[in-house]
């Protein structure tokens, strides 16, 4: 057995760094692949061409024409529904479907459709505009129709609103959203108590609005020339409203591409995604290609084994459900809610959609950097959901194209589940341990094999977070010598003495130490053939035998190991003598953190003992586990600090808002 810790990275890609480009192919959309015309399902301020970039706005036009779909409801019930997506327009706190009463016909660009006056008090209208995405906006308007009369022979251009009051806001907030009562969005624009205009425009800084709402206000004007506030005249207020207009110049802040969902033809496994983009800036009305900008692309991936990942059901006769189709659940079975009553469940209505989650993988988390690595089990379909980001308004990338590497499946399905080795099966069904220990876990793996191109492998890399020692393997309950083992800063590489395939598909189960500093840590696998140039298979969390009992590849930390994100503080001396001799000019502080799912931005901090803040020193971005800083006695200026006696601590910017430690320092020259 030969092992490698110190050069880890190395030594793996010497391992399968030869012939890895035999298997490895790509799937490829923009440039030579496929056009980003053929896989767009859902696309908002996105100009789709060769390449995909955000719509950039005519300050002349009507920002709002660029935006299709509109949703009348604040909580819309169709399938597809994703919010910042899709453009809503509601009426009041909730919105209404009937269309005297919803507000897309107020933002359809046509003018000969808007909702007529009621017989109501004016006070009770108010709309709220959601483009889904901020935009770069300056001026919000609005105006009366152009033909028609109301019911007491006033001409509607003529039928100005009286009073108005419209606020705007760049991101929406759940006080005001999920308020019943009118609550202004933001920043108002505009509050007006007498209006004669019949032509409105509000003007005010460009800006990147979301969110517009719009309130009609009570005004001395509604009891002149027979106007009324009340309801029981009968008589419908003043003030009709053809449409609304939003103008805005620039870039939106981001722009989204949803594609359709791909079938690849048979399953592959998926490995990096990689992409070609390139910011891009209006100069004196051109667009010029720059070297770097305030922009980013975002790109989220799911593969399944099937064209849906969502499973549908209709309630039986009996209150229960059963699997129906997609195009029964959408296109027969009737609601449960309808006009805002939820109804008795019964056949023939919608019940629940579930995920697929056998057949499909989550989404995930937004990608933003070129080649990384998925790490998505296999399948035969694929969907891409892109984000263009852009924090200035003439300023934006372009994306070219966009690839993901792929290769055969190693196997049809690769299970595995972890436990700790004394615990193999916890009474509570999961493996829990205390945090910053030395943990001894079992770590069993079994694959299944359904297609002869399947050719199955012979090494698996385990993602331990933290230094990790192996203890052992075997193969179909025999203790086994591995070929080769890598015991990395952050996982663990075993290469397998045989090769685990449709003719030999044993069970695998490895044992090793390691320690675990976040309160839920998934032990994360891959299987790998190194010795025909492939892709890995993610292992997959399930039942991989019946010597385990947790079916996953999670562990928790106890209750009583969770506590403060920052444990273990010490210095290598208790005296800082910064004076150039190269003894103890530098103190090396050493620290270890918990809790922190991801990187966090870390400072050191140096306090006199009167409790005043004398220095802060950014370390930069750290996770959880042991970490190693210095500090050479001098502030955030590079001034050396007086000598004296200090207290120094270590602040994670994490919302644990636990006491850190201080320690004592002393400073002498």
């Amino acid at each position: 057995m030969r092992t490698c810790d110190s050069n880890f990275l190395v030594c793996a890609l010497l391992l399968c760094a030869a012939p890895l480009a035999a298997q490895v192919g790509a799937w490829k959309i923009g440039g030579s692949g496929m056009a980003w015309s053929e896989g767009d399902s859902i696309g908002v301020l996105v100009d789709i061409g060769e390449d995909l970039r955000p719509v950039y706005f005519d300050p002349q036009r009507n920002a709002y024409e660029h935006f299709s779909g509109w949703k009348p409801l604040r909580e819309p019930r169709q399938l597809d529904f994703v919010a910042g997506e899709v453009p809503r327009a509601w009426k009041g706190a909730r919105g209404n479907e009937t269309t005297a009463h919803n507000g897309t016909y107020l933002v359809d660009g046509d003018s000969t459709t808007f909702n007529p006056p009621v017989s109501s008090a004016p006070e009770s209208v108010w709309y709220t505009l959601d483009t889904g995405v901020p935009i770069p906006a300056f001026r919000f308007g609005f105006f009366t129709p152009p033909r028609g009369y109301r019911s007491d022979g006033t001409p509607f251009v003529q039928d100005a609103v009286p009073a108005f009051e419209v606020s705007i806001s760049a991101e929406g907030k759940a006080e005001w959203l999920e308020q019943t009562s009118y609550q202004q969005v933001g920043t108002v624009v505009a509050s007006v108590a007498e209006n004669f205009a019949a032509n409105v425009q509000i003007e005010f800084p460009r800006q990147y609005v979301r969110f517009v709402r719009y309130k009609r206000l009570t005004s001395l004007l509604d009891g002149a020339q027979g106007n009324t506030t009340s309801t029981s005249s009968g008589q419908a207020f003043a003030g009709t409203i053809a449409d609304f207009e939003l103008f805005a110049e620039g870039v939106p802040r981001r722009a989204v591409y949803r594609s359709r969902i791909f079938e690849l033809g048979q399953a592959v496994n998926l490995g990096r995604l990689h992409w070609a983009a390139t910011p891009m800036r209006r100069i004196d009305g051109e667009l010029v290609e720059v070297d770097s900008a305030a922009v980013k692309v975002a790109v989220e991936v799911r593969s399944g084994r099937d064209e849906d990942p969502n499973i549908y059901h209709e309630y039986t006769d009996r209150g229960g459900e059963e699997v129906v189709s997609r195009e029964r659940y959408e296109l027969v079975l009737q609601p449960l809610e309808r006009a805002g009553l939820v109804r008795e469940p019964r056949p023939g209505m919608r019940a629940s959609i579930e995920y697929d989650s056998e057949n499909w993988s989550f989404w995930t988390s937004p990608i933003e950097r070129s080649g990384q690595a998925l790490d998505l089990k296999g399948g035969s379909h694929l969907q891409l959901r892109i984000v263009l980001h852009s924090e200035q308004f003439d300023t934006f990338v372009r994306l070219d194209s966009l690839w993901i590497e792929t290769a055969p499946l190693l196997a049809d399905q690769v299970l595995g589940e972890v436990a700790r080795r004394d615990e193999p099966q916890p009474a509570r069904g999961f493996a829990e341990v205390e945090l910053g220990q030395s943990t001894e876990f079992v770590y069993d793996v079994q694959a299944t094999f359904a297609r002869s191109d399947e050719t199955g492998f012979d090494a698996l890399r385990i993602r331990t977070g933290s230094p990790v020692q192996f203890r052992g393997l075997e193969l179909g309950a025999v203790a086994v010598e591995p070929l080769e083992v890598l015991e990395g800063a952050d996982e663990l590489f075993v290469r397998l003495p045989a090769r685990i395939d449709a003719q030999n598909s044993q069970p695998v189960r490895v044992f090793f130490a390691a320690q675990v500093f976040a309160l839920a840590w998934t032990f994360a696998g891959e299987v790998l053939d190194s010795q025909v140039g492939s892709l890995p298979q993610p292992v997959e969390a399930g039942d991989a035998g019946q010597r385990l009992g947790t079916n996953a590849l999670r562990v928790l930390g106890s209750e009583a190991s969770s506590g403060r994100a920052l444990r273990e503080l010490s210095f290598s001396s208790g005296v800082l003598t910064p004076n150039g001799d190269g003894i103890n000019d530098e103190v090396e502080i050493n620290y270890t953190l918990f809790q922190l799912p991801e990187e966090v931005p870390v400072l050191l901090e140096v306090y006199a003992l009167d409790g005043r803040l004398v220095a802060r020193r950014p370390l930069g971005a750290q996770r959880f586990g042991p970490q190693r800083a210095a500090w050479d006695g001098k502030d955030e200026h590079g001034r050396l600090l007086a000598p004296g006696l200090y207290l120094l601590g270590v602040s994670p910017q994490t919302s644990l808002r636990a006491a850190r430690p201080l320690r004592a320092l002393g400073v002498a020259y």
